[in-house]
């Protein structure tokens, strides 16, 4: 028999195959499409990376004319009491300041300028400051460096309403140092620091070492407050951070005691500097264009055993350090902030300033100057911890930019609990991130940085350190013999907009180490393992 003729004709395709052809081509078409959108999108973000790279760095190396003379702030006017008590007096208020020339700036301060003036007291006294708040806001005054009772400390739990005033008093226990003061309201601090509320506060030590230093205030002893400010076209400061910015607010000028574009003469052939990074966010690294070495005297918290001579130092904000440089007649000098070393991965340290260059002051010697020797090789004479003597060790993560040990700021938190006296080890890591720690009521000591015994600079006393993506660094500290088990202290990463966020906890000092007081809860230690 003949066999069936087969239905199928190879020269028509049958419609299952033309569905499966037609499909084919269009997954083939899609994923050429998305390929294609794939190599613009990446295209374009790595124009626009490239972009973002040429221009994330600032400098201001050799644009300034250094044409105003250095603002020294005046020293704050005092009286004293019949028990000895010496009193000073604070206004903030909201002002208006020209910075450049034809600009004015709304800003605030206290005492009716920008920044505020000097407080200066001596080891041993009683001070009393009464600070009236004529803002529209709350505010508070906390001292930072000063080793006092809590309820004095001026942390988010003493607020001053507008219209009042707050009048805390204590006995100045501590080596003279170069201290400050700064609100610090709970979410609000970055920005009225921005805005201009900060000062420097001195202690002085009867009979220290400090006497082969200079010490003509304004003259050869003179404060640099170094701010970063952004203006817009208004003359307003501009906030906010930029690109891959994570540390907050990032100025692209400078300045110094509140004056833009300074320069400060010097009569004398040696001059101290007592330089605060009153910044909110940026860190810097000083030294001078002409590479000459300076001797470091003090940190946050007063002398050096002995003066250590760099010709470059790294300030995070909140740190101080105090210089004697030497000059010789007629010439002139400029303190410049060159690219400091964040510790971080490139792109981090860019957005945050890491590749940032500034001239910040300059200084001209006149044609004579008055002699001036040499710092004393001894100098601190404060004791130095014993780590052995640590009764407890506790550990801090600064987690992204908003916690601590994976816990944000809560107020009626108790984070830590120390006994009066004691000696305790603080072991904080960064994560690798842009971030600095700050404790109130105490200076410590840097044992070592990821193991290694710290540089020179970090040899002394301190209270705001920062930690660079440090995998660890240790600190000894000695709390108080003042309890208070109602009012905390703060702890937190002094980066200001990192505060504000939530990176910050709270310890309360108590005569036998114990949790107690209203603030306690059962998380009590929370932030201490």
């Amino acid at each position: 028999p003949q066999p069936r003729p087969s239905s199928y004709d190879p020269a028509v395709k049958h419609p299952n195959v033309l569905v499966r052809t037609w499909r084919r081509g269009r997954l083939a078409r899609v994923a050429v499409s998305a390929l294609a959108v794939a190599i613009v999108a990446g295209t374009v973000a790595t124009a626009a990376v490239a972009v973002w790279w040429r221009g994330a760095d600032t400098s201001t190396i050799g644009t300034l004319s250094f044409a105003n003379e250095l603002h020294i702030p005046p020293l704050a006017r005092s009286t004293v009491e019949a028990d000895g008590t010496r009193v000073f007096d604070l206004t903030a208020r909201a002002t208006t300041a020209s910075f450049k020339p034809g600009m004015y700036t709304d800003v605030l301060g206290y005492d009716g300028g920008y920044l505020g003036p000097t407080l200066r007291a001596e080891r041993g006294e009683r001070v009393r400051v009464r600070v009236r708040n004529e803002l529209d806001e709350v505010t508070t005054t906390h001292w930072h460096g000063m080793r006092l009772p809590a309820e004095a400390d001026g942390g988010p739990h003493a607020p001053i309403e507008p219209g009042e005033t707050w009048a805390p008093s204590w006995t100045i226990d501590q080596p003279a140092a170069t201290l400050w003061y700064h609100p610090h309201p709970h979410g609000r601090t970055e920005a009225q620091v921005h805005r201009g509320m900060a000062g420097m506060f001195i202690v002085d030590e009867p009979g220290a070492a400090t006497g082969s230093l200079p010490d003509d205030y304004g003259v050869d002893d003179v404060p640099v407050i170094v701010q970063d400010r952004s203006f817009a076209a208004d003359g307003s400061f501009r906030d906010g951070g930029r690109f891959l910015a994570t540390s907050g607010t990032l100025g692209r000028e400078l300045l110094v005691n509140g004056t833009w574009n300074p320069h400060h003469v010097v009569t004398t052939e040696r001059v101290r500097l007592r330089v605060l990074n009153a910044s909110t966010a940026r860190v810097y690294e000083f030294g001078f264009d002409d590479d000459r070495s300076f001797d470091v005297v003090a940190t946050d918290g007063g002398l050096l055993d002995r003066p250590v001579p760099l010709d470059r130092i790294r300030l995070s904000p909140g740190e101080r350090a105090e210089v004697v440089v030497a000059v010789r007649p007629g010439e002139r000098t400029v303190l410049r902030s060159t690219p400091p070393d964040l510790g971080v991965d490139p792109f981090t340290g860019r957005g945050n300033g890491g590749d940032d260059s500034f001239d910040v002051l300059e200084l001209r010697a006149a044609a004579e100057l008055t002699p001036a020797p040499p710092p004393a090789t001894r100098l601190g004479t404060e004791p130095a911890l014993d780590p052995a003597d640590a009764v407890r060790t506790r550990r801090f993560s600064l987690d992204g930019d908003s916690t601590i040990n994976g816990r944000p700021m809560d107020p009626a938190r108790v984070d830590a609990t120390v006994r009066a006296g004691s000696v305790e080890l603080w072991e904080v890591d960064a994560g690798g991130q842009v971030h600095n720690f700050h404790v109130h009521d105490v200076q410590f000591q840097v044992v070592d940085v990821d193991g290694e015994p710290p540089p020179p600079e970090l040899a002394g006393w301190k209270d705001t350190v920062y930690l660079g993506g440090a995998d660890r660094i240790r600190l000894l500290m000695w709390f108080g013999d003042q309890p208070d088990p109602d009012t905390p202290f703060m702890f937190h990463c002094h980066l200001l907009a990192h505060e504000d966020g939530g990176m910050m906890g709270q310890f309360v000092v108590t005569a036998d180490g114990r949790p107690g007081g209203p603030l306690s809860t059962d998380a009590h230690e929370g932030h201490g393992t």
